[in-house]
């Protein structure tokens, strides 16, 4: 294999405090060695090893790829008049889902995948190397588990989501459709999945057909993620601690004994401000789980909805100034932070032995992600040792 040094790195960023300075393993006048798909090396430019071939960072900050853990991305239609009926005024409920239901089952599987395709290459120009996606969508057997396929030929951090809402099919039995998510929807989905997920929400799905769904998503092999506490106070936090799910997600409304469970326990809080933005929503509490000691992650809940975008950076920025995070603990949770809402080892770091995932910034620090917010800063990405865009 073919082995690369980018040189001349004005900051590089490591996540691992063995290899720089501070929680961010930072370190200036910086190189990498990529051998293949991994980091071989990452140390000061003046000490680099030989390789076969040299890239010229100029200057520019690299960080390791975003890990955007929380999507979803195989959908029909969009919701333009939802949003600007809340922009106008109107609240912002669960049920407008099934709007993008509606569009999603009367669309083919080469659109459906179309659009997906088209919204991946947009997060990868914005520096998202790993994403998880779900489904959701299609509330119907079969259109969950096409979802499912269709994200599979793209990512292994697939999630099954039949419970996202209850189906408008099921409108007037909400337990034969959780039966129906459980039993013969689980069987068919299960094959295509790596987790399984639920909206756990006044509106969604209770705390008690929550432990019911992924409970039985354990018993197929899948790992659980909860929708939680995004409008409302509720159990789906204790839930996911309760079932060692990898990450709760949204956490806006938190008691304090929901922080202490997520401070004591494997759960990652993963925060979502685009859904605040694209809401006008109260913003989670970032200062306050973090200073617990719990782990955080930064993700984009890129859907037609509540969070149309695909853009990491827009949530750093937003993360820093309306969350409480500094830019460093910003960075970490989207890259490292999301690795470990992924329970992924190999990705959010570039230390020896990861995949070599990257993004280099038009400019010399990270902390311009949030310092020039909407500011096309990536300019280069590397995924599997590979130049991407």
């Amino acid at each position: 294999m073919t082995t690369t040094a980018i040189t001349n790195i004005g900051t590089l960023v490591t996540n691992n405090p063995e290899l720089g300075d501070g929680p961010l393993g930072q370190i200036k006048d910086a190189a990498l060695v990529i051998d293949g798909d991994k980091i071989a090396w990452a140390g000061p430019a003046k000490n680099v090893p030989a390789t076969d071939e040299a890239h010229d960072a100029a200057g520019r900050a690299v960080i390791p790829g975003f890990v955007d853990s929380h999507s979803h991305l195989v959908f029909a239609g969009d919701r333009t008049a939802e949003f600007n009926a809340r922009m106008s005024g109107q609240s912002y409920q669960a049920g407008g889902i099934r709007t993008t239901v509606a569009a999603t089952r009367a669309a083919t599987d080469e659109a459906l995948e179309a659009n997906l395709v088209h919204h991946l290459a947009e997060a990868l120009r914005q520096g998202t190397t790993t994403f998880e996606t779900k489904s959701g969508y299609g509330l119907t057997t079969q259109d969950e588990s096409r979802a499912l396929r269709i994200a599979a030929a793209h990512t292994d951090e697939v999630t099954y989501l039949g419970a996202h809402i209850v189906s408008p099919d099921h409108a007037d039995d909400p337990a034969a459709y959780v039966e129906l998510v459980t039993g013969e929807m689980l069987d068919a989905c299960a094959p295509h999945a790596r987790w399984i997920d639920v909206f756990c929400e006044k509106g969604a799905f209770d705390g008690d057909q929550a432990r019911a769904i992924l409970t039985a998503g354990k018993a197929k092999g899948l790992h659980p993620r909860i929708h939680a506490n995004q409008l409302s106070y509720g159990p789906g936090v204790q839930l996911a601690v309760e079932l060692d799910a990898a990450s709760a997600d949204h956490c806006t409304h938190l008691t304090d004994a929901d922080i202490d469970a997520l401070a004591q326990g494997d759960t990652v809080a993963t925060l979502l401000p685009g859904a605040e933005f694209s809401t006008r929503a109260e913003w989670p509490n970032a200062r306050r789980i973090l200073d617990a000691g719990a782990t955080v992650a930064l993700s984009t809940d890129c859907n037609p909805g509540s969070s149309f975008t695909s853009s990491v950076p827009f949530c750093i920025a937003l993360a820093v100034r309306d969350m409480g995070m500094t830019p460093d603990e910003a960075l970490w949770s989207a890259t490292a932070g999301g690795a470990r809402a992924l329970r992924r080892t190999d990705v959010g770091h570039l230390a020896p032995g990861a995949r070599a995932d990257l993004a280099f910034l038009d400019a010399p620090s990270h902390v311009h992600l949030a310092y020039r917010p909407g500011v096309p800063l990536v300019s280069e990405v590397w995924r599997g040792g590979t130049r991407a865009v």
